[in-house]
């Protein structure tokens, strides 16, 4: 069946590229329509998979995916257009210019955190480049793979868009594929396995994966702004996010404050005894095995001297595992080797900010680095030392919904770039064009060579 998809999208993939952009708009458009007049069954299908809350699902994968649609609509005559480019002198009288086409047949697989958003969101970018497309979507999240793969059939024929569910036996089935790009998002080590599979039929590959993001907090920060952005953007989807913040860098001195302001936001967001009501507080973790793995790192970090200042196991029921803030956190405890992935905050002190870059580059790039505070030297030193796949200053999360911005990370943390024009280049081949005239400067240089070709040549390496 797969194969066979494959090849009913490949023979149409001719077709499909040489698309109007009257025709992509349109697609794109339709999305848009269908994600607005789905909204309940999106919401109903992620809160059955893991208890998320329908307002965080509104927030953080259909507002997102609505804002990517609707600049995409805005400005795809424009990314479509032909771009023109200046010749040197040597080719004077050609003109040049480059040329999106579309790679062709495109696999995307999504993952399971932000089941609906992370799925639709590349696809975006493959129907404007003029792509066919498998999706892939998660078999962690079922409810949500399910109504992906019923999502598009009234709307387009499988030719052009499909949705193949499974589990890693279709996954494996996929990538045996020569696909004409892969656009993977998850962990690293699956990440490694895409490439490698990728690498066999010389497929090009964005790899949207993840890692430790650090908050790095100076002593000019207010830290009642820095706990109230960090508690958010680290609790939201119960800590499931790739970008999250992993874990804070802080000056012992000002921890305390900063472990005052956390708790007043914390409970101000889930209630004072953390009381679960799943429409509209946190959701769960998405599975016992998750759940199991958070554990574990819990128990390791706690055994290697950290101290829990904030949540109990008592609030713990089932898939549900409550707020944690740790401090005096080992580095050589698996929560500071391993992406959390999960509602734990790790709190680590530092003397000076070379201390801190020490620990930060103890792990590979991370896909986020976030700061906050005043000070614009510090600022430029941490972000001039630290390479990470974004940085944002004095908030966290936010910047992934910046479709304006190329989002990805560097190397273990991602690569290539995606959203908005970033992501349409990544689904094309950017293709140069040139038109030389009847007489042109190169062929002057045509053989025989003599000595008066030499001197010119000679002036040129040193002028042009």
């Amino acid at each position: 069946m797969i194969e066979e998809l494959f090849q009913k999208q490949q023979e149409a993939k001719g077709r499909v590229a040489l698309s109007t952009y009257a025709e992509r708009k349109e697609k794109l458009k339709k999305i848009l329509t269908k994600v607005l007049d789905s909204k309940e069954e999106i919401a109903e299908a992620i809160r059955k998979d893991f208890n998320k809350p329908a307002a965080e699902t509104e927030l953080t994968e259909i507002l997102p995916l609505t804002m990517e649609l609707r600049n995409t609509i805005r400005n795809l005559r424009y990314w479509m257009k032909p771009l023109r480019t200046r010749t040197p002198l040597m080719l004077f009288g050609s003109k040049g210019k480059i040329v999106y086409r579309p790679k062709g047949t495109v696999l995307i697989i999504s993952p399971w955190n932000y089941p609906f958003l992370l799925a639709l969101g590349p696809l975006v970018s493959a129907v404007a480049a003029g792509n066919t497309i498998i999706l892939k979507p998660s078999e962690i999240t079922p409810n949500t793979s399910k109504f992906l793969a019923g999502f598009f059939k009234d709307v387009f024929d499988e030719s052009e868009i499909a949705v193949v569910e499974g589990g890693k036996e279709t996954a494996q089935e996929l990538l045996k594929l020569p696909f004409d790009h892969i656009f993977f998002t998850g962990g690293t080590e699956v990440g490694k396995i895409v490439m490698k599979a990728a690498a066999e039929n010389l497929t090009s590959v964005t790899l949207e994966l993840g890692g430790k993001s650090p908050v790095f907090i100076d002593r000019s920060a207010n830290l009642k702004h820095a706990a109230e952005r960090i508690v958010w953007g680290k609790f939201l989807n119960a800590g499931q996010t790739c970008i999250a913040p992993d874990y804070v860098l802080i000056r012992k001195e000002d921890f305390p404050d900063f472990l005052k302001y956390s708790s007043i936001y914390i409970e101000k967001y889930y209630g004072k005894d953390l009381a679960r009501n799943p429409s509209e507080t946190l959701c769960n973790i998405v599975n016992e095995k998750n759940v199991a793995r958070l554990k574990f790192l819990l128990n390791d970090a706690i055994a290697k001297g950290a101290v829990l200042e904030y949540g109990d196991a008592t609030r713990d029921s089932g898939n549900f595992i409550a707020l944690r803030i740790l401090s005096n956190v080992s580095i050589e405890s698996e929560i500071m080797k391993q992406e959390i992935f999960g509602p734990i905050l790790p709190v680590l002190f530092y003397e000076d900010i070379n201390d801190a870059i020490k620990i930060i580059e103890r792990n590979p790039y991370p896909l986020s680095l976030y700061y906050f505070g005043k000070n614009n030297s510090v600022f430029e030193k941490l972000t001039n030392k630290i390479t990470a796949g974004g940085v944002v200053a004095n908030d966290v999360v936010v910047h992934f919904a910046n479709t304006k911005m190329p989002f990805g990370g560097v190397r273990h943390s991602g690569l290539g770039k995606a959203h908005g024009y970033a992501g349409f280049k990544a689904f094309s081949n950017e293709t140069p064009v040139l038109k030389q005239p009847r007489f042109t400067a190169v062929s002057f240089f045509y053989p025989l060579y003599n000595s008066i070709k030499q001197k010119l040549l000679s002036i040129f390496e040193k002028t042009l």
